[in-house]
């Protein structure tokens, strides 16, 4: 009964230092503040909540029903990852080729009330999908769900310590994107500047490389069953 509680604070702690890493809020504050210039501040908050509970469900969803939903469709994980990979490349060139000044979000225009643009379609794709959890975080999830223990008891704890350790990762979400001005503006223009083009490039850095695996375990497949 003691071994419980400690495999159960490792499979938490486990979550965390795998996920937080690669969901990465804090590099990705810069490109978060930029595709969301036109919110109100007002909206700010509720929407970095959004944005959080839609980061949690879509890991723990993974985590949980992922393994069994690629099973059933006959889709792999190299298959999400080229796929993901190819969509974060697209989101990550759109940010790093943009004119100094300009981003992909709609900005407020004079004469435009922004609180009255509704920011809830754009909070799961493209704020939570794919720039705050990627296809990486994703196979991440799938790949700890699929780990499970196989026992009940066993595959319960592990469903309790995902949905701890996504919490945790959830929470790190909003507080980096809710704060995400008052972080920035330590930096300065020119430092946001290059914090941002800096993080578009490892995101396209990341999309490549998440891409390029993919391709390979699908190459690999290929080549094993010729």
């Amino acid at each position: 009964m003691l071994e419980s509680p400690r495999q159960f604070l490792e499979g938490v702690l486990l979550v965390v230092g795998t996920l937080l890493p690669i969901v990465g809020p804090l590099s990705s504050v810069p490109l978060y503040l930029q595709m969301t210039a036109g919110v109100d501040p007002a909206t700010r908050d509720p929407l970095a909540r959004l944005v959080a509970f839609d980061s949690f469900l879509l890991l723990l969803g993974s985590a949980i029903l992922g393994p069994y939903a690629l099973n059933f469709f006959g889709v792999s994980i190299g298959d999400v990852q080229l796929a993901g990979g190819i969509l974060v490349c697209a989101l990550a060139w759109s940010l790093l080729t943009a004119p100094e000044g300009t981003d992909s979000a709609p900005r407020a225009t004079p004469g435009h009330v922004t609180p009255a643009v509704d920011w809830r379609p754009r909070a799961f794709y493209p704020l939570t999908m794919p720039l705050t959890v990627g296809p990486g975080s994703v196979s991440v999830a799938l790949t700890l769900g699929a780990h499970r223990a196989g026992t009940i008891q066993g595959s319960v704890f592990g469903a309790l310590a995902d949905a701890v350790g996504m919490l945790v990762v959830a929470l790190a979400v909003y507080v980096c994107y809710r704060y995400g001005t008052i972080i920035l503006r330590k930096l300065g223009s020119t430092g946001v500047v290059v914090l941002t083009r800096l993080s578009a490039y490892l995101l396209l850095c990341i999309g490549v490389h998440i891409a390029w695996s993919g391709a390979r375990a699908l190459l690999e497949h290929a080549f094993t069953k010729a």
